[in-house]
Protein backbone atom coordinates (compact mmCIF):
# COMPACT_ATOMS: atom_id res chain seq x y z
CA UNK A 1 0.00 0.00 0.00
CA UNK A 2 1.53 3.21 -0.49
CA UNK A 3 1.89 6.22 1.81
CA UNK A 4 -0.68 8.67 0.67
CA UNK A 5 -3.23 5.49 1.53
CA UNK A 6 -1.70 4.93 4.55
CA UNK A 7 -2.26 8.80 5.69
CA UNK A 8 -6.03 8.78 4.32
CA UNK A 9 -6.84 5.90 6.30
CA UNK A 10 -5.56 7.62 9.43
CA UNK A 11 -7.14 10.35 8.54
CA UNK A 12 -10.40 8.37 8.30
CA UNK A 13 -9.73 6.36 11.51
CA UNK A 14 -9.32 9.77 13.77
CA UNK A 15 -12.23 11.58 11.78
CA UNK A 16 -14.20 8.18 13.12
CA UNK A 17 -13.10 8.34 16.55
CA UNK A 18 -13.65 12.21 16.98
CA UNK A 19 -17.17 11.07 15.93
CA UNK A 20 -17.70 8.64 19.03
CA UNK A 21 -17.00 11.50 21.26
CA UNK A 22 -18.66 14.36 22.67
CA UNK A 23 -17.41 17.24 25.52
CA UNK A 24 -18.44 17.32 28.58
CA UNK A 25 -16.15 19.06 30.44
CA UNK A 26 -13.71 21.92 29.95
CA UNK A 27 -9.79 21.89 29.61
CA UNK A 28 -7.55 24.86 30.95
CA UNK A 29 -5.63 26.92 28.30
CA UNK A 30 -1.91 25.80 27.76
CA UNK A 31 0.23 27.02 30.12
CA UNK A 32 2.89 28.98 28.37
CA UNK A 33 3.56 26.44 25.43
CA UNK A 34 2.73 23.34 28.11
CA UNK A 35 -0.39 21.90 27.61
CA UNK A 36 -3.23 21.26 30.73
CA UNK A 37 -4.40 18.28 30.11
CA UNK A 38 -8.03 17.55 32.15
CA UNK A 39 -8.52 17.50 35.11
CA UNK A 40 -5.91 19.92 36.06
CA UNK A 41 -7.00 22.66 36.85
CA UNK A 42 -5.49 26.60 36.90
CA UNK A 43 -8.20 28.50 37.25
CA UNK A 44 -11.92 28.06 38.57
CA UNK A 45 -13.78 28.17 35.32
CA UNK A 46 -11.55 24.98 33.87
CA UNK A 47 -10.92 21.62 34.93
CA UNK A 48 -11.88 20.09 38.05
CA UNK A 49 -11.46 22.01 41.16
CA UNK A 50 -10.25 19.13 43.42
CA UNK A 51 -7.25 18.89 40.50
CA UNK A 52 -5.91 22.22 40.96
CA UNK A 53 -2.30 23.41 39.97
CA UNK A 54 -0.75 26.55 39.18
CA UNK A 55 0.45 28.21 36.42
CA UNK A 56 3.71 31.14 36.83
CA UNK A 57 5.11 32.73 34.01
CA UNK A 58 4.71 29.61 31.66
CA UNK A 59 5.70 26.89 34.61
CA UNK A 60 3.49 24.55 36.42
CA UNK A 61 3.39 24.22 39.75
CA UNK A 62 2.18 21.89 42.16
CA UNK A 63 1.01 22.96 45.40
CA UNK A 64 1.55 20.89 48.78
CA UNK A 65 0.19 21.81 52.31
CA UNK A 66 3.66 23.69 52.89
CA UNK A 67 5.23 24.33 49.32
CA UNK A 68 5.17 24.39 45.72
CA UNK A 69 7.22 21.94 43.65
CA UNK A 70 7.61 22.76 39.67
CA UNK A 71 5.95 20.08 37.30
CA UNK A 72 8.33 18.09 34.80
CA UNK A 73 5.85 16.33 33.08
CA UNK A 74 2.03 14.85 32.87
CA UNK A 75 1.11 11.19 31.89
CA UNK A 76 -2.76 11.49 32.05
CA UNK A 77 -2.78 8.01 30.42
CA UNK A 78 -0.95 6.44 33.44
CA UNK A 79 -2.66 9.53 36.05
CA UNK A 80 1.51 10.10 37.02
CA UNK A 81 3.18 13.53 37.14
CA UNK A 82 6.58 14.06 38.25
CA UNK A 83 7.70 17.08 39.87
CA UNK A 84 11.20 18.82 40.64
CA UNK A 85 12.00 17.61 44.40
CA UNK A 86 13.67 20.47 46.42
CA UNK A 87 17.27 21.50 45.86
CA UNK A 88 20.21 21.91 48.43
CA UNK A 89 20.66 25.23 50.43
CA UNK A 90 24.21 26.97 49.06
CA UNK A 91 27.13 24.96 50.61
CA UNK A 92 24.98 22.48 53.01
CA UNK A 93 23.45 19.28 52.78
CA UNK A 94 20.08 20.39 53.76
CA UNK A 95 17.17 20.23 51.49
CA UNK A 96 15.49 23.97 50.86
CA UNK A 97 12.02 22.59 51.84
CA UNK A 98 13.59 21.32 55.20
CA UNK A 99 12.17 24.37 57.52
CA UNK A 100 8.71 22.74 55.78
CA UNK A 101 9.79 19.30 57.04
CA UNK A 102 10.02 17.64 53.47
CA UNK A 103 7.03 17.13 50.95
CA UNK A 104 3.54 16.79 52.74
CA UNK A 105 0.66 16.33 50.57
CA UNK A 106 -3.30 17.36 50.98
CA UNK A 107 -4.74 14.25 52.42
CA UNK A 108 -8.09 15.25 51.11
CA UNK A 109 -7.05 15.64 47.53
CA UNK A 110 -6.98 12.55 44.93
CA UNK A 111 -3.06 12.45 45.08
CA UNK A 112 -0.21 10.26 46.49
CA UNK A 113 3.21 9.25 45.78
CA UNK A 114 3.88 6.66 43.44
CA UNK A 115 6.04 3.46 44.23
CA UNK A 116 8.20 4.18 40.86
CA UNK A 117 10.26 6.44 43.31
CA UNK A 118 13.51 5.51 44.95
CA UNK A 119 14.09 7.95 47.76
CA UNK A 120 17.31 8.34 49.00
CA UNK A 121 17.64 10.28 52.28
CA UNK A 122 20.96 12.33 53.22
CA UNK A 123 22.63 13.87 56.36
CA UNK A 124 21.40 11.13 58.50
CA UNK A 125 21.28 11.26 62.43
CA UNK A 126 22.33 7.61 64.15
CA UNK A 127 18.67 7.09 64.74
CA UNK A 128 18.23 6.00 61.06
CA UNK A 129 20.31 2.96 61.65
CA UNK A 130 17.69 0.84 63.98
CA UNK A 131 15.08 2.09 61.13
CA UNK A 132 13.89 -0.67 58.24
CA UNK A 133 15.46 2.05 55.50
CA UNK A 134 18.71 0.92 54.22
CA UNK A 135 21.55 2.74 55.38
CA UNK A 136 23.79 -0.23 54.66
CA UNK A 137 27.70 0.95 52.86
CA UNK A 138 26.55 -0.93 49.62
CA UNK A 139 22.88 1.29 49.98
CA UNK A 140 22.53 2.67 46.36
CA UNK A 141 22.52 6.56 48.13
CA UNK A 142 26.42 6.04 48.66
CA UNK A 143 27.09 5.28 45.52
CA UNK A 144 25.19 8.66 44.63
CA UNK A 145 26.73 10.53 47.06
CA UNK A 146 30.10 9.47 45.99
CA UNK A 147 29.61 10.12 41.81
CA UNK A 148 29.83 12.96 40.01
CA UNK A 149 26.08 13.62 40.51
CA UNK A 150 26.25 14.10 43.98
CA UNK A 151 26.65 17.34 46.24
CA UNK A 152 30.02 17.60 47.57
CA UNK A 153 28.72 18.68 50.77
CA UNK A 154 26.47 15.62 51.21
CA UNK A 155 30.12 13.71 50.92
CA UNK A 156 31.07 14.83 54.33
CA UNK A 157 27.86 13.01 55.76
CA UNK A 158 28.59 9.78 56.17
CA UNK A 159 24.70 8.24 57.22
CA UNK A 160 22.52 7.99 54.41
CA UNK A 161 19.40 5.63 53.41
CA UNK A 162 17.58 4.46 50.48
CA UNK A 163 14.00 3.49 50.30
CA UNK A 164 11.40 1.98 47.77
CA UNK A 165 8.35 4.99 48.83
CA UNK A 166 4.70 5.35 48.39
CA UNK A 167 2.42 3.14 46.22
CA UNK A 168 -0.16 3.60 48.43
CA UNK A 169 -3.66 5.52 48.64
CA UNK A 170 -2.17 6.90 51.79
CA UNK A 171 1.39 8.16 51.08
CA UNK A 172 1.20 12.28 51.43
CA UNK A 173 4.82 12.83 52.47
CA UNK A 174 8.43 12.48 52.32
CA UNK A 175 9.98 13.98 55.96
CA UNK A 176 12.92 15.71 57.03
CA UNK A 177 13.95 16.63 60.17
CA UNK A 178 16.66 17.26 62.64
CA UNK A 179 15.88 13.71 64.18
CA UNK A 180 15.95 11.77 61.00
CA UNK A 181 17.27 13.20 57.86
CA UNK A 182 17.96 16.82 56.98
CA UNK A 183 17.96 16.27 53.14
CA UNK A 184 16.97 14.01 50.17
CA UNK A 185 16.52 13.26 46.90
CA UNK A 186 14.22 10.95 44.63
CA UNK A 187 14.90 9.38 41.08
CA UNK A 188 11.69 7.92 39.00
CA UNK A 189 11.83 4.04 37.41
CA UNK A 190 16.01 4.05 38.48
CA UNK A 191 17.47 1.00 37.24
CA UNK A 192 20.38 0.50 39.83
CA UNK A 193 22.19 -1.76 37.01
CA UNK A 194 23.29 1.55 35.06
CA UNK A 195 25.97 3.69 36.35
CA UNK A 196 24.97 6.70 38.20
CA UNK A 197 25.99 9.15 34.93
CA UNK A 198 22.85 7.49 32.89
CA UNK A 199 20.42 7.69 35.42
CA UNK A 200 18.07 10.16 35.03
CA UNK A 201 17.11 13.55 36.52
CA UNK A 202 15.77 13.57 40.24
CA UNK A 203 12.34 13.78 40.41
CA UNK A 204 9.53 12.36 42.40
CA UNK A 205 6.38 11.03 40.87
CA UNK A 206 2.60 11.63 41.90
CA UNK A 207 -0.56 9.60 40.83
CA UNK A 208 -3.76 11.20 40.71
CA UNK A 209 -7.33 9.25 41.22
CA UNK A 210 -9.38 9.27 38.30
CA UNK A 211 -11.68 12.21 38.13
CA UNK A 212 -15.57 11.86 38.36
CA UNK A 213 -18.11 13.84 35.86
CA UNK A 214 -17.44 17.51 35.96
CA UNK A 215 -18.90 19.63 38.79
CA UNK A 216 -22.54 21.48 38.18
CA UNK A 217 -24.56 24.30 39.99
CA UNK A 218 -27.03 23.97 37.59
CA UNK A 219 -28.28 22.56 33.79
CA UNK A 220 -26.32 25.61 31.99
CA UNK A 221 -23.39 24.02 33.64
CA UNK A 222 -23.55 20.98 31.45
CA UNK A 223 -24.06 20.51 27.98
CA UNK A 224 -26.42 18.99 26.18
CA UNK A 225 -25.14 15.10 26.17
CA UNK A 226 -25.02 15.43 29.98
CA UNK A 227 -27.77 16.10 32.93
CA UNK A 228 -27.04 17.80 36.26
CA UNK A 229 -27.35 15.78 38.78
CA UNK A 230 -26.97 15.36 42.62
CA UNK A 231 -23.64 14.11 44.08
CA UNK A 232 -23.34 11.81 46.59
CA UNK A 233 -19.99 13.10 48.21
CA UNK A 234 -20.37 17.14 47.65
CA UNK A 235 -23.00 19.33 48.99
CA UNK A 236 -25.04 22.06 47.68
CA UNK A 237 -23.41 21.35 43.91
CA UNK A 238 -24.06 18.35 41.07
CA UNK A 239 -21.79 17.10 38.47
CA UNK A 240 -22.99 16.17 35.18
CA UNK A 241 -23.76 12.34 33.94
CA UNK A 242 -23.78 11.87 30.71
CA UNK A 243 -27.27 10.75 29.05
CA UNK A 244 -28.37 9.22 25.76
CA UNK A 245 -26.53 6.01 26.26
CA UNK A 246 -23.05 7.75 26.20
CA UNK A 247 -20.81 6.99 29.14
CA UNK A 248 -18.02 9.85 30.95
CA UNK A 249 -14.48 8.94 29.71
CA UNK A 250 -12.32 10.22 33.22
CA UNK A 251 -9.03 10.36 31.01
CA UNK A 252 -10.09 12.78 28.30
CA UNK A 253 -12.80 14.41 30.29
CA UNK A 254 -15.76 13.62 27.62
CA UNK A 255 -18.94 11.79 27.46
CA UNK A 256 -17.94 9.13 24.74
CA UNK A 257 -20.15 7.15 22.72
CA UNK A 258 -19.32 3.98 20.32
CA UNK A 259 -19.36 4.49 16.87
CA UNK A 260 -22.37 2.64 14.93
CA UNK A 261 -24.38 2.64 11.67
CA UNK A 262 -27.24 3.84 13.32
CA UNK A 263 -24.85 7.10 14.46
CA UNK A 264 -23.48 8.11 11.65
CA UNK A 265 -26.48 7.37 8.92
CA UNK A 266 -24.53 4.84 6.84
CA UNK A 267 -26.60 1.73 7.64
CA UNK A 268 -27.28 -0.14 3.89
CA UNK A 269 -24.06 2.26 2.38
CA UNK A 270 -22.07 1.41 0.01
CA UNK A 271 -19.82 -1.70 -0.47
CA UNK A 272 -16.77 1.03 -0.80
CA UNK A 273 -18.10 2.68 2.38
CA UNK A 274 -17.98 -0.90 3.83
CA UNK A 275 -14.98 -1.64 3.29
CA UNK A 276 -12.62 1.47 4.32
CA UNK A 277 -14.93 0.82 7.51
CA UNK A 278 -13.49 -2.92 7.39
CA UNK A 279 -10.04 -1.52 6.71
CA UNK A 280 -9.95 1.32 9.27
CA UNK A 281 -11.05 -1.28 12.21
CA UNK A 282 -8.88 -3.94 11.26
CA UNK A 283 -5.42 -1.56 11.31
CA UNK A 284 -6.92 0.23 14.25
CA UNK A 285 -7.13 -3.18 16.26
CA UNK A 286 -4.08 -4.65 15.23
CA UNK A 287 -2.25 -1.52 15.68
CA UNK A 288 -4.00 -1.46 18.89
CA UNK A 289 -2.89 -5.15 19.33
CA UNK A 290 0.68 -4.07 18.48
CA UNK A 291 0.82 -1.70 21.09
CA UNK A 292 -0.22 -3.22 23.71
CA UNK A 293 1.58 -6.37 23.61
CA UNK A 294 5.03 -4.23 23.29
CA UNK A 295 4.09 -2.35 26.56
CA UNK A 296 2.90 -5.47 27.73
CA UNK A 297 6.45 -6.79 27.15
CA UNK A 298 7.74 -3.37 28.22
CA UNK A 299 6.04 -4.26 31.66
CA UNK A 300 6.72 -8.06 31.81
CA UNK A 301 10.66 -6.80 31.60
CA UNK A 302 10.32 -3.63 34.09
CA UNK A 303 8.52 -6.09 36.39
CA UNK A 304 11.33 -8.70 36.68
CA UNK A 305 14.16 -6.26 37.30
CA UNK A 306 12.13 -4.76 40.01
CA UNK A 307 11.75 -8.38 41.31
CA UNK A 308 15.35 -9.31 41.21
CA UNK A 309 16.62 -5.18 42.40
CA UNK A 310 14.01 -6.00 45.63
CA UNK A 311 15.70 -9.56 46.31
CA UNK A 312 18.91 -7.82 46.22
CA UNK A 313 17.79 -5.35 48.60
CA UNK A 314 15.84 -7.48 51.19
CA UNK A 315 19.15 -9.77 50.78
CA UNK A 316 21.24 -6.31 51.93
CA UNK A 317 18.62 -5.64 54.92
CA UNK A 318 18.69 -9.19 56.67
CA UNK A 319 22.52 -9.05 55.88
CA UNK A 320 23.37 -5.93 57.14
CA UNK A 321 24.41 -6.79 60.88
CA UNK A 322 26.65 -9.39 59.93
CA UNK A 323 27.29 -12.64 62.34
CA UNK A 324 24.32 -15.67 61.68
CA UNK A 325 22.34 -14.34 58.58
CA UNK A 326 18.73 -14.49 58.42
CA UNK A 327 17.39 -16.48 55.37
CA UNK A 328 14.46 -15.20 52.69
CA UNK A 329 11.51 -18.22 52.13
CA UNK A 330 9.98 -18.47 49.06
CA UNK A 331 6.36 -18.83 49.31
CA UNK A 332 6.31 -21.76 47.39
CA UNK A 333 8.69 -23.49 49.88
CA UNK A 334 6.62 -22.41 52.65
CA UNK A 335 3.66 -23.63 50.94
CA UNK A 336 5.44 -27.06 50.44
CA UNK A 337 6.56 -27.62 54.08
CA UNK A 338 3.27 -26.97 55.78
CA UNK A 339 1.14 -28.75 52.84
CA UNK A 340 -0.73 -25.33 51.99
CA UNK A 341 -1.10 -24.38 55.66
CA UNK A 342 -2.80 -27.90 56.42
CA UNK A 343 -5.24 -28.04 59.65
CA UNK A 344 -3.77 -31.29 60.39
CA UNK A 345 -0.36 -29.18 60.62
CA UNK A 346 -1.92 -26.63 62.56
CA UNK A 347 -0.07 -26.54 66.36
CA UNK A 348 -1.79 -23.40 67.50
CA UNK A 349 -3.06 -19.61 67.45
CA UNK A 350 -2.31 -16.66 69.41
CA UNK A 351 -2.39 -13.28 69.41
CA UNK A 352 0.03 -12.31 66.45
CA UNK A 353 -1.55 -15.24 64.39
CA UNK A 354 -1.63 -18.94 63.65
CA UNK A 355 1.66 -21.59 63.80
CA UNK A 356 1.66 -24.25 61.58
CA UNK A 357 4.59 -27.61 61.51
CA UNK A 358 6.62 -27.44 58.68
CA UNK A 359 9.06 -29.76 56.92
CA UNK A 360 11.58 -28.44 54.88
CA UNK A 361 13.57 -30.15 51.55
CA UNK A 362 16.04 -30.63 53.88
CA UNK A 363 13.70 -32.77 56.34
CA UNK A 364 14.37 -29.48 58.97
CA UNK A 365 11.56 -29.71 60.97
CA UNK A 366 10.29 -25.46 61.50
CA UNK A 367 7.51 -24.04 63.61
CA UNK A 368 5.52 -21.76 60.67
CA UNK A 369 4.07 -18.37 62.49
CA UNK A 370 1.21 -16.57 60.01
CA UNK A 371 0.34 -13.51 60.96
CA UNK A 372 -3.45 -12.48 60.95
CA UNK A 373 -4.86 -10.86 57.95
CA UNK A 374 -5.14 -6.85 58.64
CA UNK A 375 -1.59 -7.26 59.83
CA UNK A 376 -0.11 -3.15 58.55
CA UNK A 377 3.82 -4.19 58.98
CA UNK A 378 5.63 -3.14 56.22
CA UNK A 379 7.75 -5.64 54.34
CA UNK A 380 10.82 -3.58 55.19
CA UNK A 381 10.04 -3.09 58.71
CA UNK A 382 9.14 -7.57 59.25
CA UNK A 383 12.76 -7.64 57.43
CA UNK A 384 14.36 -5.46 59.56
CA UNK A 385 12.90 -7.52 62.96
CA UNK A 386 13.95 -10.47 61.45
CA UNK A 387 17.53 -9.46 60.94
CA UNK A 388 17.64 -8.28 64.55
CA UNK A 389 16.03 -11.50 65.81
CA UNK A 390 18.70 -13.63 63.91
CA UNK A 391 21.10 -12.09 66.04
CA UNK A 392 19.09 -13.21 69.55
CA UNK A 393 21.35 -15.91 71.28
CA UNK A 394 19.55 -16.82 74.85
CA UNK A 395 18.31 -20.26 75.98
CA UNK A 396 15.40 -19.13 76.82
CA UNK A 397 14.50 -17.93 73.55
CA UNK A 398 12.92 -19.92 70.28
CA UNK A 399 15.58 -19.74 67.56
CA UNK A 400 14.41 -17.57 64.70
CA UNK A 401 15.62 -18.95 61.26
CA UNK A 402 14.18 -16.34 58.61
CA UNK A 403 11.07 -15.35 57.13
CA UNK A 404 8.52 -15.23 54.06
CA UNK A 405 7.26 -11.67 52.54
CA UNK A 406 6.20 -13.06 49.27
CA UNK A 407 2.44 -14.04 50.43
CA UNK A 408 -0.84 -12.21 51.58
CA UNK A 409 0.60 -12.07 55.38
CA UNK A 410 3.98 -11.60 56.62
CA UNK A 411 5.49 -15.47 57.95
CA UNK A 412 8.11 -15.81 60.29
CA UNK A 413 10.08 -19.45 60.43
CA UNK A 414 11.61 -20.63 63.88
CA UNK A 415 13.35 -23.56 64.97
CA UNK A 416 10.66 -26.47 66.16
CA UNK A 417 9.96 -27.13 70.08
CA UNK A 418 8.85 -30.95 70.92
CA UNK A 419 6.73 -31.68 73.99
CA UNK A 420 3.75 -29.08 73.17
CA UNK A 421 3.18 -25.56 74.97
CA UNK A 422 2.60 -24.31 78.20
CA UNK A 423 -0.80 -23.99 77.84
CA UNK A 424 -1.35 -27.63 77.11
CA UNK A 425 0.91 -28.12 80.17
CA UNK A 426 -1.55 -25.93 82.33
CA UNK A 427 -5.39 -27.44 81.24
CA UNK A 428 -3.76 -31.33 81.06
CA UNK A 429 -3.65 -30.95 85.09
CA UNK A 430 -5.72 -34.27 86.72
CA UNK A 431 -7.52 -33.95 89.72
CA UNK A 432 -5.33 -36.08 91.57
CA UNK A 433 -2.12 -33.87 91.03
CA UNK A 434 -0.03 -36.06 89.07
CA UNK A 435 1.84 -34.40 86.33
CA UNK A 436 0.90 -31.12 87.64
CA UNK A 437 3.36 -27.80 87.52
CA UNK A 438 4.64 -27.38 91.34
CA UNK A 439 4.26 -23.86 92.55
CA UNK A 440 8.86 -23.36 92.38
CA UNK A 441 8.14 -24.83 88.64
CA UNK A 442 5.55 -22.45 87.69
CA UNK A 443 7.91 -19.89 89.20
CA UNK A 444 11.12 -20.90 87.76
CA UNK A 445 9.13 -20.83 84.05
CA UNK A 446 7.97 -17.27 85.42
CA UNK A 447 11.59 -16.10 85.68
CA UNK A 448 12.96 -17.53 82.33
CA UNK A 449 10.22 -15.47 80.66
CA UNK A 450 11.57 -12.40 82.65
CA UNK A 451 15.16 -13.17 82.01
CA UNK A 452 14.23 -13.73 78.27
CA UNK A 453 12.37 -10.59 77.93
CA UNK A 454 15.30 -8.76 79.89
CA UNK A 455 17.87 -9.91 77.68
CA UNK A 456 15.56 -8.42 74.61
CA UNK A 457 15.31 -5.34 75.91
CA UNK A 458 18.78 -4.71 77.77
CA UNK A 459 21.51 -6.97 75.93
CA UNK A 460 19.58 -7.48 72.24
CA UNK A 461 18.64 -2.77 69.95
CA UNK A 462 14.37 -4.53 70.62
CA UNK A 463 10.80 -3.43 71.63
CA UNK A 464 7.86 -4.77 69.90
CA UNK A 465 4.08 -3.29 70.03
CA UNK A 466 1.37 -5.28 69.30
CA UNK A 467 -2.64 -4.42 69.50
CA UNK A 468 -4.41 -6.08 71.96
CA UNK A 469 -6.93 -8.94 71.55
CA UNK A 470 -10.14 -9.16 71.95
CA UNK A 471 -10.64 -11.04 75.18
CA UNK A 472 -7.70 -9.82 77.51
CA UNK A 473 -6.14 -11.91 80.35
CA UNK A 474 -4.21 -8.77 82.04
CA UNK A 475 -7.99 -6.83 81.92
CA UNK A 476 -9.81 -9.61 83.77
CA UNK A 477 -7.36 -9.86 86.29
CA UNK A 478 -7.33 -6.42 86.92
CA UNK A 479 -10.63 -6.31 87.29
CA UNK A 480 -10.57 -9.51 90.06
CA UNK A 481 -8.21 -7.52 92.08
CA UNK A 482 -10.47 -4.36 92.36
CA UNK A 483 -12.77 -6.67 93.17
CA UNK A 484 -10.44 -8.30 95.69
CA UNK A 485 -10.79 -11.30 94.22
CA UNK A 486 -7.44 -11.97 93.35
CA UNK A 487 -7.44 -15.44 94.87
CA UNK A 488 -10.26 -16.22 91.76
CA UNK A 489 -8.04 -16.79 89.24
CA UNK A 490 -5.61 -18.44 90.96
CA UNK A 491 -5.27 -22.54 89.72
CA UNK A 492 -7.11 -24.23 91.61
CA UNK A 493 -5.64 -27.42 92.40
CA UNK A 494 -2.26 -25.21 93.30
CA UNK A 495 -4.67 -23.46 96.20
CA UNK A 496 -5.92 -26.53 97.25
CA UNK A 497 -2.29 -27.50 98.58
CA UNK A 498 -0.56 -24.08 99.31
CA UNK A 499 0.32 -22.90 102.96
CA UNK A 500 0.11 -19.49 103.96
CA UNK A 501 3.63 -18.44 102.89
CA UNK A 502 3.25 -20.00 99.01
CA UNK A 503 -0.28 -17.89 99.61
CA UNK A 504 2.10 -15.06 99.62
CA UNK A 505 4.48 -15.64 97.31
CA UNK A 506 1.48 -16.28 95.07
CA UNK A 507 0.27 -12.87 95.32
CA UNK A 508 3.29 -11.16 95.50
CA UNK A 509 3.92 -12.30 91.63
CA UNK A 510 -0.04 -11.51 91.07
CA UNK A 511 0.87 -8.08 91.51
CA UNK A 512 4.47 -7.89 90.13
CA UNK A 513 2.75 -9.38 86.75
CA UNK A 514 -0.31 -6.81 87.15
CA UNK A 515 2.52 -4.03 87.78
CA UNK A 516 3.83 -4.86 84.44
CA UNK A 517 0.62 -4.11 82.16
CA UNK A 518 0.35 -0.58 83.63
CA UNK A 519 -0.68 1.96 81.07
CA UNK A 520 2.03 4.44 81.78
CA UNK A 521 5.56 3.60 80.45
CA UNK A 522 7.04 4.86 83.59
CA UNK A 523 4.35 2.95 85.74
CA UNK A 524 5.66 -0.62 84.45
CA UNK A 525 9.30 -1.67 85.99
CA UNK A 526 12.07 -2.78 83.98
CA UNK A 527 12.37 -6.66 82.96
CA UNK A 528 15.59 -6.79 84.77
CA UNK A 529 13.67 -5.68 87.70
CA UNK A 530 10.99 -8.08 87.19
CA UNK A 531 13.97 -10.93 86.66
CA UNK A 532 15.63 -9.76 90.15
CA UNK A 533 12.24 -9.53 91.95
CA UNK A 534 10.75 -13.01 90.31
CA UNK A 535 14.64 -14.24 92.13
CA UNK A 536 13.71 -12.94 95.25
CA UNK A 537 10.19 -15.06 95.68
CA UNK A 538 12.38 -17.82 94.44
CA UNK A 539 14.57 -17.86 97.71
CA UNK A 540 11.55 -16.99 99.67
CA UNK A 541 9.34 -20.30 98.64
CA UNK A 542 12.62 -22.68 98.15
CA UNK A 543 13.50 -21.00 101.91
CA UNK A 544 10.41 -22.68 102.88
CA UNK A 545 10.63 -25.94 101.31
CA UNK A 546 13.62 -26.66 102.75
CA UNK A 547 12.86 -25.76 106.01
CA UNK A 548 9.80 -28.07 105.55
Amino acid sequence: MKPPQNRLLLTAFLLLRCAMCTFSAKNCPNCGTTPVPYPFSTSPTCGDPQYKISCNSGTLLFDTLNSSYQIMSINPSIQRLVIQPASLLPNTCVTSDYIHEGIWLNESLPFNITSDNTIMFLNCTESLLRSPLNCTSTSLCHVYVNSSKGKAPCQAASICCTVKAGGSSTAHRIRVRDTGCRAYTSFVDLDSVLPVDKWSDPGLAIEWVLPQEPVCGSQADCDGNSTCGPAANLSGVGRCYCTGGLHWDPIQGICARYATCQNDGSCGGSKKTALIAGLTSGIGLTLLVIAISVLFYKRIRRIKKAQERLAREREEILNAGGSRAAKIFTGKQIKKATNSFSKDRLLGAGGYGEVYRGILDDGTVVAVKCAKLGNTKGTDQVLNEVRILCQVNHRSLVCLLGCCVELQQPILVYEYIENGNLLDRLQGLKPDGKGQLSWLNRLQIAHDTADGLAYLHFSAAIDFTRPEDDINLAVYVQRMVEEEKLMDVIDPVLKMKAGSLQIETVKALAFLALSCVEEKRQDRPSMKEVAEEIEYITTIATAREVEN
